[in-house]
């Protein structure tokens, strides 16, 4: 017979928050303080057994980036089951990191960790602000079958009665599975991950503390094991917790007192694991909460900062990476070493303390200089990568048309076909000199042997309608790999045009034809209006007609379907006395809006292949709070307590709205310039959807989660702002509106008989919030600020996967090079990789690096089973892996079941 008695599992360990409220070499300095005492405490004290790094790996970087030399000590313990490491590269904020991302954090984690010892197979979430719906299955794909997590559901303990919204659970012990029926183990810290910290050794402290701690601790499990977590934020080791424990041991003979590690834990729970524990499917996102400390505002918390993970994150997974694998299929090595190291500097801004936005100001200026090393290293490989592509093209049918053309690639890597309007500057007659020649003679020479002028057609030989600027004769160089750096002088363009029908994931090539008659050469292309607009505020092209009304807003008809989506586009400005955390609006506020306010409107561009309205609003807005809050702030007063309002003081607010439609685009593009002198306030553009729908449809981690509009009974607050990925989407059966943004991360469905989607574009604090005053002027975002957004109108629920698709076009930019006139291997327009699949969506393209095989991956959007088609540019033998990309021992034909809502990782041998 088992015995009765109840097993307290004490785990010692730090939540370490690399910045936050001090920056991260402030906190570093703390870090190497509570490292230096942990490795003290493990060689004085034998019976201190074990301790939990954080479930991240870089915990270790940082330490050993200063001690080098305590590697091998690390080791043993490691070794000795006494550290316990991985599974995470950081502890990241699952929404507001990209689908990949999370798996290469799990990839890289898994393979730091691997160099010291066994890797943690545990889920670790213990402080992140809601939790991805799809976690259960990345985590079973990675080896693990427990995930460990302190928000989102809501435990009643076992006398409490639980609802049917599979968000509350009567035991912290819980099955919480994913869209695709992939399920894990959940733990949830009922009680948070201190409630076993700085335990007193005193017995007369002792005493009160355990009975309070194992009283609640009693209240939420499921089985006679009890979880107290010895450690918090930043928590220094407990040096005497030996000496505690057995003061405990005494004080409470019928508990058993085990200083334990999560691998013990965890087995013992399962061991003892009732068969009824209830089941949470999908997103934690505290749905079942008053909604008033989700966290989810941290997803509009210095926008700039989720703008600049944006294309961080877009640059080295849909382009750096896909033409890598591309190069390296032609012969050129994968550079996995530099790849990674790119990899490493973004994710260290993945923390949740940092990407969510809520850190004292010090902290943004190191991680736009980490962004902008990352972005540096994925340009270069990119650029590397296309150069190598274009040495193997083949160009020399251009040179039918002169032998002075020049050609170029347009490579195009987000996993979908389509058209898109492309702007590159291209250089030519190259002129090479050395320190004994005179540069400003060489310019001269090349500006009297060339000139701006000419024409632009594709490999057809069709001329293409452009824009081009001659930019004049400019200084640049080269780095050979085989000698020393090569300046030059050449004559330079800048090109606009639509590049149309670019292959999924390949190229496509054109050529500039240098002529004084601009207007000759070339076959007249058969497709060509003169113009997209239809008087002076209407755009149109085949899909779509944009008509802009004079207070700026506008309406677009989808032609297909007859489906009109009006009053789009107006902007909305409120109050913010909340923090970097959490958005409050001030009691009474009244939204001020650019409804009927009117515009200055005016054509900015007006081309064959694309047209754009520019819209001027000025809007009166109060320059900031009023002098209530600093008050209010400086004395802590929880923000729902807060009485401060608006001042009277009134400031411009200057937006300036760029509309553009391509000739073949499905949707309009937007791109706003906001000159904001305000503080403490939130804009948001407002885009009605009249759809009749009681849910709508985020893209979040490798799925577009289902979510329902109007919150739950217990909801308190007033805003139910929620996160996305890259769009949100309302529909029904007739019409649907997707908006798809660029590092815009926060919307709301308003319920206002429209359904319309309120998608924040600026939210303005001046403090952190949480446990202390922690100003931040940085987080006001005074000066220019810009937001990209994407609407897409389509014809109801059996379209909506082709909006999606070009929702996930749109933030992925195309990559141009200049090729030389020559013969090739490669024809003037290839595709890598072609896939199809209904209802799937492309994620990623790249090489492993252990066997050098290329690796794709896709999910499925829908609960309906598809088949993935994949299409090697040469024949290959293809085998189902996962997201840690481990081979298979069978292989697989080209046509690939994929379940409802699976993530299958495609394996192809080169």
């Amino acid at each position: 017979m088992p015995s009765s008695k109840r097993i307290v599992h004490v785990i010692s360990h730090t939540h370490w928050d690399r910045e936050w409220y001090m920056p991260y070499e402030a906190h570093h300095v703390k870090l190497i303080e509570t490292m230096d005492t942990l490795l003290r405490t493990f060689e004085s004290d034998p019976d201190f057994r074990s301790f939990y790094l954080d479930g991240q790996t870089i915990v270790l970087d940082d330490y050993l980036q200063v001690y080098p030399e305590k590697r091998e000590q690390i080791q043993k313990l490691c070794d000795e089951g006494k550290l316990s490491l991985g599974p995470w590269y950081i502890l990241q904020d699952e929404f507001l990191t990209s689908s990949e991302a999370n798996v290469r954090n799990l990839q890289i984690g898994h393979r730091d960790a691997a160099k010291f010892g066994p890797i943690s197979k545990l889920g670790y979430f213990p402080d992140s602000f809601g939790n991805m719906g799809q976690a259960a299955q990345l985590l079973k794909q990675a080896g693990m079958d427990t995930a460990v997590f302190g928000r989102g559901v809501k435990a009643t303990g076992f006398n409490n009665r639980v609802d049917d919204s599979g968000l509350e659970s009567p035991f912290s012990e819980l099955v919480w599975q994913s869209p695709d029926g992939s399920a894990v183990l959940g733990i949830l810290f009922a009680n948070w991950y201190n409630n076993g910290m700085e335990i007193p050794v005193d017995p007369d402290q002792a005493k009160p503390y355990w009975e309070h701690r194992l009283a609640r601790a009693e209240q939420f499990a499921s089985t006679r094991h009890l979880l107290l977590m010895n450690g918090c934020d930043h928590q220094p080791v407990q040096t005497n917790l030996s000496e505690a424990l057995r003061v405990a041991r005494e004080l409470f003979p019928d508990y058993e007192f085990v200083h334990s590690n999560f691998d013990d834990y965890v087995q013992a729970v399962e061991s003892e694991r009732p068969v009824t524990l209830s089941v949470t499917r999908g997103e934690l996102r505290g749905q079942q909460t008053d909604g008033w400390y989700s966290l989810v505002n941290t997803a509009s918390a210095r926008v700039y900062i989720k703008q600049l993970n944006q294309q961080n994150q877009t640059l080295l997974e849909k382009v750096a990476e896909p033409l890598a694998a591309a190069a390296h299929q032609l012969g050129k090595p994968y550079p996995h070493g530099l790849m990674q190291y790119a990899w490493k500097t973004l994710m260290q801004n993945h923390p949740h303390d940092s990407i969510c936005g809520c850190s004292v100001d010090e902290v943004y200026d190191e991680m736009k200089t980490r962004f902008a090393k990352s972005m540096e290293v994925g340009k270069r490989l990119t650029e590397e990568s296309v150069r190598f592509i274009a040495s193997k093209m083949d160009t020399s049918s251009f040179a039918a048309h002169s032998a002075e053309a020049v050609p170029f690639a347009v490579f195009h890597t987000s996993g979908y076909e389509g058209s898109s309007v492309v702007t590159l500057e291209l250089e030519f007659s190259h002129r090479f000199f050395d320190q004994s020649e005179d540069p400003a003679a060489i310019a001269a020479e090349v500006k009297a042997r060339t000139h701006g002028e000419g024409y632009l057609i594709n490999t057809e030989g069709t001329a293409i309608s452009h824009s081009a600027e001659d930019l004049g004769v400019r200084f640049g160089y080269e780095l050979p790999s085989d000698k020393f750096r090569q300046p030059y002088m050449a004559r330079a363009i800048r090109l606009t045009f639509e590049a149309v029908n670019l292959p999924q994931l390949g190229y496509k090539t054109f050529a500039w034809i240098p002529s004084l008659d601009g207007a000759a050469g070339g076959k007249a292309g058969t497709d060509e209006a003169k113009t997209l607009l239809r008087g002076g505020r209407v755009i149109e092209n085949r899909h779509l007609r944009l008509t802009v009304e004079d207070d700026g807003s506008y309406s677009v008809c989808h032609k297909t379907s007859g489906q009109i989506f009006s009053g789009l586009g107006i902007y909305e400005d409120v109050g913010d006395i909340g923090n970097e955390y959490i958005f409050k609006q001030p009691n009474g506020d009244k939204a001020i809006t650019t409804k009927g306010l009117k515009a200055a409107i005016h054509i900015i561009e007006n081309t064959p292949y694309r047209a754009s309205i520019e819209i001027i609003h000025s809007l009166a807005i109060p320059a900031s709070a009023d002098e209530r809050l600093a008050r209010e702030v400086g004395e802590m007063v929880e923000f729902r307590n807060r009485k401060a309002g608006r001042s009277a003081e009134l400031v411009p607010l200057v937006i300036v709205t760029k509309l553009s439609l391509d000739r073949n685009g499905k949707g309009v593009r937007v791109h706003a310039t906001i000159n904001n002198g305000s503080k403490d306030h939130r804009l948001r553009v407002l885009l009605p959807s009249d759809a009749i729908a009681s849910t709508h449809f985020a893209d979040s981690i490798f799925e577009v989660a289902e979510r329902q509009t109007a919150p739950s009974a217990v909801w308190e607050n007033p805003s139910n702002c929620q996160h996305l990925q890259t769009f949100i989407d309302v529909h029904d059966k007739a019409r649907g509106l997707t908006a798809a943004g660029k590092g815009l991360n926060e919307y709301e469905i308003l319920q206002d008989g429209r359904n319309t989607i309120a998608l924040t574009l600026l939210r303005c604090v001046g403090e952190l919030g949480d446990w202390g005053v922690f100003h931040t002027p940085d987080a006001q975002c005074l000066g220019s600020n810009v937001a990209e957004w994407m609407i897409i109108p389509y014809g109801g629920e059996s379209e909506r996967f082709d909006a999606y698709r070009e929702a996930y076009r749109f933030p992925v930019p195309l990559t141009t090079v200049g090729v030389c006139l020559q013969e090739g291997e490669l024809p003037h327009a290839e595709q890598f990789l072609a896939w199809n699949g209904d209802g799937l969506a492309f994620s990623s393209l790249k090489i492993n690096e252990e066997r050098g095989d290329l690796m794709a991956r896709w999910y499925n959007l829908s609960g309906n089973s598809a088949v993935l088609a994949v299409q090697p540019n040469s024949a290959a033998e293809t085998y189902l892996s996962n997201i840690m990309e481990d081979a298979a021992s069978e292989p697989e034909g080209g046509s690939i079941p994929v379940e409802g809502y699976k993530i299958v990782t495609v394996g192809i041998k080169l």
